[in-house]
């Protein structure tokens, strides 16, 4: 996150109409709205991009019933650029989360958190100071993912950062230090914490049934400029040694974020935070990190865009060596995503195939500036991969964040992985 720390209700004329208004026009191989999303079952995928507009926070059932949430932002105030809290400015956005994690563990009749994975330590993904705070009895800040473990139990957690939070300077922001004091008060309930490991497939396991879905992996491909080969879990590091730079050009924040694949079957899945392009003009070429993790990577089916789809990221590279059929962009900023990286996103001079885009929010300044967001298959709402047993198709599910029903207002698919 670097746009002043990022401090529509429509889809448009070929889109939606507001929710719970008229009846509208159907997009291009958008199935018709089947009411509520039928119940999690063994062998099934779900992977929520929960939109609150305040953040990113996705929310998994892995085929064994195995849970995982990646991130849990959560920014306050009222700004031009922001947009308001959904479904209401009722919560606090980290509680939004936590209850749509709760209504869906309902659902599919499992219980808690087994891990939760921060990509890196930035606000929008592990939850601000609110201007109001409430504090728990254990002392830190309740906020984004303690909001979220005040409600659902978290079992692990596993961030770049841990234990000593130095590289590549301390992380002593207020909110960084608060999500600190809240990983040392879980330690000491009997929580484990843990670094993300670079080149691994074991961090994020299947907990309760492995042996019955040989086909999954989570592979760990990036951290902190580190960087898996693709050979066993053997990992090079791409940034210069702190040692040679200046403080000012150290690398930062987004630079750091943690990214990896998931494969299920023949269906593979993208994730990397706010992992960037950009060389300042060519002067820094290792700050386009992005670039060699989406390299190792490989193509994919499913790819949430890094950065939210900001121009410093999603280049042409990038797009090219995951070669996706959906990209799922997590926005809610006025230049969530920008002219430059929706149209690298759609390009065919990139590769010729046909892609979905879909996005949690596209804000009404931006639909205007950017007529490429007429392309959307959607620009309002959660987004929801679900994955059929052993991996071999899919669909996208579009749920109504306007309140707590988790209605599906649209569904595209299947795409066959």
């Amino acid at each position: 996150m670097q746009r002043r720390m990022f401090i529509g209700n429509t889809l448009g004329a070929l889109a939606w109409s507001a929710i719970g208004a008229s009846p509208r026009l159907m997009l291009a191989n958008e199935q018709p709205a089947s009411g509520q999303l039928e119940p999690w079952t063994p062998g099934i995928l779900e992977i929520h991009h929960i939109a609150t507009n305040r953040g990113n926070s996705t929310f998994f059932i892995l085929p064994d019933g195995t849970t995982m949430l990646v991130d849990a932002g959560a920014l306050y105030g009222e700004t031009p650029y922001l947009s308001p809290t959904r479904p209401t400015g009722e919560h606090r956005p980290g509680e939004w989360i936590g209850r749509y994690v709760q209504r869906r563990l309902g659902v599919a009749g499992l219980k808690g958190i087994d891990v939760f994975n921060l990509t890196h330590l930035h606000p929008d993904h592990l939850g601000a100071i609110p201007p109001h705070p409430t504090t728990a009895f254990e002392g830190y800040v309740l906020t984004g993912i303690s909001d979220v473990a005040a409600i659902v139990p978290i079992r692990r957690f596993v961030d770049r950062a841990w234990p000593d939070f130095t590289y590549p300077a301390p992380a002593d922001l207020d909110y960084q230090k608060n999500y600190r004091d809240f990983l040392k008060a879980k330690q000491k309930a009997g929580a484990r914490v843990e670094r993300f490991r670079v080149g691994v497939r074991d961090q994020f396991p299947l907990d309760r049934d492995a042996a019955a879905y040989p086909s999954f992996e989570i592979r760990n491909l990036a951290a902190n400029g580190e960087v898996w080969t693709g050979v066993d879990e053997k990992t090079v590091h791409r940034f210069p040694d702190i040692s040679s730079l200046k403080p000012v050009d150290y690398p930062s924040e987004n630079c750091c974020s943690s990214a990896i694949r998931l494969r299920y079957g023949r269906f593979g899945y993208y994730t990397g935070g706010d992992l960037p392009f950009d060389t300042n003009y060519g002067r820094d070429p290792w700050r386009d990190i992005e670039t060699p993790v989406a390299k190792i990577c490989g193509p994919v089916s499913v790819a949430v865009a890094n950065h939210h789809g900001y121009f410093n990221a999603d280049g042409a590279e990038f797009v090219r060596a995951l070669h996706p059929q959906v990209f799922v962009i997590p926005s809610w900023d006025s230049a969530h995503p920008t002219v430059n990286t929706l149209a690298t996103m759609f390009s065919k001079a990139i590769y010729p195939e046909n892609r979905d885009v879909f996005a949690t929010l596209v804000k009404e300044e931006n639909r205007i500036a950017n007529k490429k967001t007429d392309d959307l298959r959607s620009r309002d709402g959660h987004v929801v991969v679900r994955v059929d047993a052993g991996g071999s198709t899919f669909r996208i599910h579009v749920l109504s964040n306007q309140d707590e029903s988790d209605r599906v207002v649209a569904s595209f698919g299947p795409y066959t992985a």
